[in-house]
């Protein structure tokens, strides 16, 4: 019984960092096209192709049947909730260099260990909450708000936090849905909604109407007009599709099947692949208190790791001794 655990676990972290590894090339074509594209014409291009993929995974998992749900509405909560994660976080990867965006959406695994408590009954003693506001920290440093001469706004700043907060929430009821519903299940709901919410946003503002006028390049990147993409810009976009299904898949699949504290701090290993892909393409490099607010931040989400492994540990004499705490 141990060993299926382990094994569902480890299974768990190697897709957690697949998807992951999806996740920092899908921002970064994602920033690559932003200077062109509305955010929602990307959505519905990846959406559409990644929904192709994820249909692959739905039928190896047992066919179109798994799809049925006793909880459409938790399922179409939980779509909106990864929507409004991915529009505000690429709202200021539009501005933000990539690295310092993805460092502060880092602080996901904090919350996910804070919403774990109410919502999955986790247990989280004194030393991770220790660690958790550490990690909170670190993000005060790196949005320096005691400064007045900020280069990007403070609202701006706060996008990617406000993400990973909504995204937390997201994966918590993924591992909560996810005892009674399929990881392909999972991302065809996800994959849906892109679609539903990229189109109503086609229909609204599709024509760049509520662009006219506005200077911020983050509701820029929201509100600018359809255009048809250029022939050099297809593979990117077919790029996206691709991610996108992995993502939605395998993202899905981890939380389900092991334990939240567990699964989320091994996403960190996007900070130092958004931080190269920044640099490699971009020319971005992160400043003194970026680098100080992630390694706090990073170094808070693997205490809960760590503090998580060793509790789960037996120890020789442990429970007769510490099982009433």
């Amino acid at each position: 019984m141990q060993s299926s655990s382990l094994n569902q676990a480890g299974l768990g972290i190697l897709l957690i960092c697949l998807g992951v590894v999806a996740i920092s090339i899908n921002d970064l074509l994602i920033k690559v096209l932003s200077g062109g594209y509305p955010l929602h014409q990307m959505v519905f291009a990846r959406s559409a192709i990644g929904l192709l993929f994820t249909f692959g995974f739905v039928f190896y998992e047992g066919g179109l049947g798994i799809l049925r749900s006793k909880t459409p509405f938790l399922h179409m909560l939980r779509g909106a909730l990864v929507v409004f994660a991915n529009m505000t976080f690429y709202a200021a990867v539009a501005v933000l260099p990539l690295g310092q965006a993805t460092a502060l959406f880092f602080v996901a695994p904090l919350f996910i260990t804070l919403l774990s408590i109410p919502m999955l009954g986790e247990k989280v003693g004194p030393l991770r909450m220790g660690a958790v506001i550490v990690g909170f920290a670190g993000v005060l440093i790196m949005q320096q708000p005691w400064k007045n001469d900020l280069e990007v706004s403070r609202i701006v700043l706060l996008l990617p936090v406000i993400a990973a907060a909504l995204y937390a929430l997201m994966q918590v009821m993924t591992r909560r849905l996810g005892v009674t519903t399929r990881a392909s299940a999972l991302a065809v709901y996800i994959q849906g909604t892109f679609l539903v919410v990229s189109m109503g946003f086609y229909l609204v503002a599709g024509d760049g109407r509520f662009a006219e006028g506005v200077t911020n390049d983050s509701l820029l990147f929201l509100l600018r007009a359809w255009v048809w993409p250029q022939p050099g810009d297809w593979p990117v976009f077919i790029g996206l599709g691709v991610c996108s299904g992995l993502i939605g898949y395998c993202l899905s699949a981890a939380y389900r099947m092991a334990n939240a504290a567990t699964i989320a701090p091994f996403e960190y290993i996007g900070l130092p692949m958004a931080i190269f892909w920044g640099w490699l393409t971009f020319g971005e490099w992160p400043t003194v208190s970026t680098w100080i607010g992630c390694a706090l931040i990073i170094g808070a989400g693997l205490f809960v790791f760590l503090r998580e492994q060793a509790k789960a540990r037996p120890m020789p004499g442990r429970r007769a001794r510490w099982g009433r705490r």
